[in-house]
């Protein structure tokens, strides 16, 4: 159900990002193709470029440091069949401009020809080491991505007549699985979420992960107030922690936001132990970012006891609660600017939480060139307006005063 729920998104920015936050897009992926085009195009040029030079240079100058260069930058970007082309045009292209001149039996022009067959070859074998390499690295990718997935299910669309949708995106720039964290609640007290972030990353993290989750789905239907969940995730931290005697094995501390929304009652209580602000998105495109009016500090900081106190907004029909982890916040373009969620989502109308992250994601792949250096854990939960469908996927995604046509 997942896979089929954000097939319209996984291979790239589609016409949801674009409906949303504009023409951004087109000039991202069109500065890829061209760049991408430039690459492929690279090789072929160097060796037209080097039967140009032969030609026209005088003959004390020669060309094949342009042969050479061919297959050594086919390698890392060309397939084996394709890199092994490039290294026999090369070769060829030597061999018919020495026997065009007559020089083909002479030391200095032999010698040039092995020099470029032996980079033919040695660009074989770079091909080969980076192809292993690539394949390590997407295995053990998909191996701890994999792993996260099995601790953070997806959960189901609809919970205690809420609307909800929930993502975990890896980052692109390692392969190393991080802390982020989401669960989901039906209790007796209303619906419960908890997203958090452990520091460090690797099994460790996983660890704490499943250590968080199990507590709060335990503490969410038997504690009564959402401060109580709060201190329960804090005592099992405390009580893994000298289990494994220290902190540093549990990963120190977490960040987390725990939300609660009652039933029957158009309000929303969060408490916030020193994590990224979730914001409320309205029906109209209005935007809430939801500060904690005192600030606290992280799960696991064990550097005293402070009273948690829960924060109350209200919630009307159609409003969507977004809450995620800082890599999304802190997810930086090229120039090492951060993105802004709030600055990229004000004013902008989605037709539900799923719609809500489908474009998100989309965004902030856009901004980041498609290269993030952290994972994101997001969740969005909406309360439907009245008569609202379950889903609406067939509606349009627009921003207040864009032209629904």
């Amino acid at each position: 159900m997942a896979d089929e729920r954000r097939g319209g998104t996984a291979g790239g920015i589609d016409a949801v990002g674009r409906a949303v936050f504009g023409s951004r897009e087109g000039q991202l992926t069109s500065d890829g193709r061209r760049t991408g085009r430039f690459v492929r195009m690279l090789p072929a040029l160097l060796i037209l470029g080097g039967l140009v030079f032969d030609s026209l240079a005088p003959p004390n100058f020669t060309a094949v440091p342009l042969f050479v260069a061919a297959p050594l930058i086919a390698a890392p970007f060309f397939s084996r069949s394709r890199t092994v082309r490039t290294g026999i045009a090369a070769v060829l292209s030597v061999i018919a401009m020495r026997l065009s001149d007559g020089t083909s039996t002479e030391v200095v022009p032999v010698i040039e020809m092995l020099t470029v067959l032996t980079a033919s070859v040695l660009a074989l074998v770079i091909n080969g080491v980076v192809r292993r390499g690539n394949e390590q690295l997407a295995s053990a990718r998909v191996i701890a991505e994999t792993a996260m997935r099995a601790v953070l299910p997806t959960p189901a669309e609809r919970i205690g007549g809420l609307q909800v949708a929930a993502r975990y995106e890896a980052a692109q720039a390692d392969e190393f699985v991080g802390g982020d964290l989401y669960a989901v609640a039906d209790t007796p007290y209303g619906v419960r979420v908890v997203v958090g972030d452990v520091r460090g990353k690797g099994l460790g993290a996983v660890e704490a992960v499943a250590v968080i989750i199990g507590a709060f789905r335990e503490a969410a239907e038997q504690e009564r107030s959402l401060e109580g969940v709060a201190q329960r995730l804090e005592r099992a931290l405390a009580r893994e922690g000298t289990r494994r005697y220290g902190l540093d094995a549990m990963e120190g501390f977490i960040t987390a936001v725990l939300a609660e929304i009652p039933p029957g009652s158009a309000s929303l209580r969060i408490v916030n132990r020193g994590h990224p602000e979730p914001i409320l998105l309205h029906a109209d495109g209005a935007l809430e970012v939801l500060a904690p009016s005192v600030p606290a500090l992280p799960l696991g900081m064990d550097l005293g006891v402070w009273p948690d106190r829960a924060d109350e907004w209200p919630m009307p029909a159609g409003a969507t609660l977004l809450a995620f982890t800082d890599g999304l916040s802190e997810a930086r373009d090229p120039n090492g600017v951060f993105y802004d969620p709030a600055a990229r989502l004000r004013g902008r109308i989605f037709p539900g939480p799923e719609e809500l992250l489908s474009a998100l994601t989309d965004d902030v792949r856009l901004h980041t060139g498609g290269r993030t250096t952290d994972d994101m854990a997001l969740i969005a939960v909406g309360r439907p307006a009245e008569g609202q469908p379950v889903r609406r996927t067939t509606v349009k995604i627009v921003g207040r005063g864009d032209d629904a046509g």
